[in-house]
Formats: C-alpha cells, sequence, structure tokens
C-alpha cells in the first residue's frame, strides 16, 4: 500500500537566529533549483513511478483549546481561548499548527474501502479521545469549529494577533508557534508593509500573518490510484468545492472586538458571511504583491500542476538538507510546495519509490462540530473522487467560471446561495435537487469502494441531514445570536453565549454524535 508522508524537520530553539538564515538564502537559486526538481519529478511521473492499484484515504483535523471553566476567574472567562503547551502536544500526539492555541492531527492514510473508512474515523476518535484526556489535565479543552470568537482571558483578539516582538532585526509574532516560515514572511524583502484581515464590517491590519491563526479546518485526501488521471479528478473536485463548502459553512461569526466601533449588531448579522475562515485566508497572505491563495484553474495534464507550484511566487525560499528519501530528490519543491495555497491543491510526495503517491487536498470546509461530520465531509469527498470521474457526469462541462462563482457564493450564503450544478442527465440543478444528484453520487463511489448501502448511507447522513433541515453550523449559531439579542443582550454577550454554548454541546458529542443531535 502506498502512502502520504506528514513529517515535519526538526528545529532549533533560536528563532529569530533560523529566521534570519532563511532570509540569506539565494532567491534566484532557491527558484532554479525549484525548477530543477520539477523536471526530476515530472520524469518520475512519466516512468509511472506515482501509480498505484488502490485509492487512499486521509485527514488533517485542525483544533483549537479553551479553557474548560474549572479555574476561570470569572464568567467571561469560560471557554476563552487558551495556549497549548508544547509538551503536552507531544503527550497528545498532535502537531503545534500556526498559532499557539492549536493542534493538529493527521491521520494514518488507508485504503478506500469500508475497512479503511471505519480505520480513519476510530483513529480519530480514538486518539481525539486521548487527547481530551490530556487537555482536561491542564483545564482545557479542544474545539472543532471553524474560528473562535472568545479570546484568551484578560485580552483582546486584537491583542493576541497583533501582539509581536522585533528580536535582532526580525519581526516575531508573539503567539505564533516556531514555524519559521511563517515568521519569515512578515521579514523578507518581498513582504507587504503589513497583513490585513478584510471581511465584512472587519478590518485588522498585523505586521505578521497570525490573524490567520483565526481559524482552523478539515483537510479530506484522496490518492489518486494513476497520476495521470489526477487533472481528471482534481477538474471534478473543484465542481463539488462550492456545494460541499456550503453544507460546511461554519464561521459567521469574528471576535466581537475585531467588529468595526460603528457595526450595529444587525448589520452584522445581515452582511456577514457565512464562512469568514475564506476571506481570512485570502485576505491575510494576499496581502502585498503576492497571490498565494485561490480557488485554482483547470488542469489539462499532471505536468501543469507541477509547473503551477514552480510558477507560484515565492515569500520565503528557504534552504533544504537533502537525505536518503525519494521525495528529497525534489525537495526543494516540495519546500516550495508547503508555501503554494490553493483551495484545491495536487500533492506529490513519498518516502520511498514504492510510497509514492500522487493525492488532491481538499481544502475548504471548516472544522465541523462532531468527528462524524468530519468524517462525512471525508467520505463524500472520496466517494464523488471515486464515481464522478469513471461515470463521466455531465457536470465536467459546468464552466469553471461557473465553479468558482458556486464557491464564493458558499462562502457568503452556504446552501441557501444560488448555487450551479449539472446532473446526471445533462440538465441545470440547483438546490435540493443540486444536493439529490451530489449525494446520489457520494453514495455509489462509496458501494464502488465496497461500502454497502447501510454503511454508505451511514458516512453521508449528516449531510442529507443539513439538506433536509436547511440547517448548517453557521446558521445554528446565527439563529444563538440573533435569539440572545432578541431577549435584550448586546452583541458581544450574545456572541459570548453562543461561543459557550457551541463548546458545551460539543462536549457531550463531539466523539459520538452529530450536529443534527443539536437541532
Amino acid at each position: 500500500m502506498k502512502a502520504f508522508d506528514a513529517g515535519t524537520p526538526g528545529m532549533s530553539d533560536d528563532l529569530a537566529e533560523r529566521v534570519e538564515d532563511v532570509l540569506a538564502v539565494d532567491a534566484a537559486e532557491f527558484e532554479a533549483q525549484a525548477k530543477a526538481d520539477a523536471e526530476v519529478l515530472k520524469r518520475e511521473l512519466r516512468e509511472g513511478t506515482f501509480d498505484n492499484h488502490q485509492s487512499i484515504v486521509g485527514l488533517e483535523y485542525e483544533f483549537y483549546a479553551v479553557s474548560d471553566g474549572r479555574w476561570s476567574a470569572s464568567e467571561d472567562d469560560v471557554h476563552a481561548l487558551m495556549r497549548v503547551p508544547r509538551r503536552l502536544l507531544g503527550l497528545m500526539g498532535f502537531e503545534k499548527e500556526l498559532g499557539l492555541h492549536n493542534a493538529e492531527m493527521t491521520t494514518s492514510p488507508q485504503p478506500l474501502n469500508p475497512h479503511g473508512l471505519r480505520a480513519q474515523e476510530s483513529e480519530v476518535r480514538a486518539r481525539l479521545d486521548a487527547a481530551l484526556d490530556c487537555a482536561a489535565a491542564e483545564g482545557m479543552r479542544l474545539v472543532s469549529d471553524g474560528m473562535w470568537s472568545i479570546p484568551p482571558a484578560g485580552e483582546s483578539a486584537r491583542e493576541y494577533l497583533t501582539d509581536s516582538v522585533t528580536d535582532g532585526g526580525v519581526r516575531l509574532a508573539t503567539n505564533m508557534s516556531n514555524s519559521v516560515r511563517y515568521h519569515a514572511m512578515a521579514n523578507g524583502p518581498t513582504a507587504p508593509a503589513s497583513f490585513t484581515l478584510d471581511a465584512p464590517h472587519v478590518s485588522l491590519e498585523a505586521d505578521t500573518v497570525m490573524p490567520e491563526a483565526l481559524i482552523t479546518s478539515i483537510q479530506p485526501h484522496y490518492q489518486v490510484p494513476h497520476a495521470d488521471d489526477l487533472p481528471y479528478h482534481f477538474n471534478y473536485a473543484l465542481r463539488v468545492a462550492g456545494p460541499l463548502l456550503a453544507l460546511g459553512v461554519n464561521s459567521p461569526f469574528f471576535p466581537a472586538d475585531l467588529y468595526d466601533e460603528d457595526a450595529t449588531a444587525d448589520e452584522i448579522l445581515a452582511d456577514g458571511w457565512d464562512e469568514n475562515r475564506i476571506a481570512v485566508f485570502e485576505s491575510v497572505l494576499n496581502s502585498g504583491d503576492h497571490e498565494k491563495v485561490a480557488f485554482p484553474g483547470d488542469l489539462d495534464t499532471v505536468e501543469d500542476a507541477v509547473d503551477r507550484v514552480v510558477e507560484d511566487s515565492t515569500m520565503v525560499p528557504m534552504s533544504v538538507e537533502r537525505g536518503d528519501r525519494f521525495d528529497d530528490d525534489f525537495a526543494t519543491l516540495r519546500r516550495k510546495h508547503g508555501t503554494y495555497w490553493r483551495w484545491v491543491r495536487p500533492v506529490f510526495d513519498g518516502a520511498s519509490r514504492s510510497s509514492a503517491n500522487a493525492r488532491i487536498e481538499f481544502r475548504p470546509i471548516a472544522g465541523q462540530p462532531t468527528v462524524r461530520d468530519s468524517v462525512a465531509f471525508q467520505a463524500a469527498f472520496a466517494g464523488l473522487m471515486e464515481r464522478l470521474p469513471r461515470l463521466d457526469h455531465p457536470v465536467i462541462d459546468l464552466d469553471w467560471e461557473a465553479a468558482e462563482e458556486n464557491f464564493y457564493t458558499a462562502m457568503r450564503e452556504g446552501p441557501h446561495g444560488d448555487l450551479r450544478w449539472i446532473d446526471v442527465d445533462g440538465d441545470e440543478a440547483t438546490g435540493a435537487d443540486l444536493y439529490e444528484d451530489l449525494l446520489v453520487h457520494a453514495r455509489d463511489g462509496l458501494r464502488l469502494a465496497g461500502c454497502s448501502e447501510e454503511e454508505a448511507n451511514y458516512y453521508l447522513e449528516p449531510l442529507r441531514k443539513r439538506v433536509e433541515t436547511g440547517v448548517t453550523p453557521a446558521d445554528w449559531k446565527r439563529a444563538r445570536v440573533g435569539d440572545a439579542l432578541d431577549d435584550g443582550g448586546d452583541f458581544e454577550a450574545a456572541l459570548r453565549e453562543m461561543q459557550r454554548e457551541y463548546v458545551e454541546r460539543q462536549s457531550d458529542s463531539l466523539l459520538e454524535g452529530a450536529f443534527s443531535d443539536w437541532l
């Protein structure tokens, strides 16, 4: 079985010095080596090194930590954001992410079949259950969500996201993990004067990329059996991105102190988007002259996917130590891929020739209220990737511009927006008809992978419930804030009340329940 590798290199403790080392890397030499690496990778693709006999799935799952309330000084501090001690991440078996409050789990890749899907769900639950026990000992809880909204006790969100220090002329975000590439982005010669977060009634400027630490996500991976087929699967993935994003929207609110002073609660509710996570990632990392985050274009060939990484603008030309791994033969290109952010992106790696793999990383979906809901998106994406290309489903003829518009409509309005689709009969479909076609083919894809009808329906039921009820996590959050406002509360109090209820409901349902149980 071929699998993908999620290892990260070790780092020393002198962060400023390591950032300076990165800034000393010759950008032209870095680009030349990445281009040479691309030729190595394309040769291996032509030779069939990345071909497999089966589809494989995996999942990256991000969380943030909050106070569990036991040791809170006041009611206002309950479920406030907390920094995760690095030693605790090691005990959990989790990985660090951008912010000190983040933790990330990466599942072991599994074949796409009933046993593999069960293994994915069981691994998430087993590891998360153990992590929750570790966190509880520190008075904290890990939360699965799209965006946090209660800042750390005694701090504002603005302070937490913009606080930085200068060490030997190097600007370092105080609350960012020791990820060199993120710190280096604020210090290089092409760094913008500031990184700007832009969303309805929200504006924030920071001198680092730390505002991105507002958001958390899940990222399903689908490894294609034959690398040459990746573009066809990729183009289908672009067409399902909008509809799946629409069902998963879960970040309609920012922390209260980030809103403009003159914005009213009614305006925030009326004008706010359902998935502000998309806007945060794009506006912050696209600051200045670089466009690092975007909805990507269709692919014609697998070589095109490699060339796009080479052609992507480089903000952080980091040096690379080459070892004995197979993918060390194109290590500089892999390093550049680390800052090649697209909402759907191809990945090529593998520690050995036998484990070399070509896969699609699906990045639009926010963290979800429960594990079952998260696995539903993983299964739906995998099922669609199995079924749609094999069927030559007519939605591939949906114009790319329409697929892109679907994506940003979903960001703004969730499934209540006007999304376009072409069904199996070649007819235009919207609304419930769109999702009937989409989920039928996701189910059929899981059946092709060996799932029984009962198993396939089990995995997809959380998404069907959202279609049937018309309620997404973003809708649930909006309704709770609206109800609190109707009862006479101010916006900040209403937002905190909603967020605390979200965490409390999740504490009872994260491992075994589903979002539909909340309704």
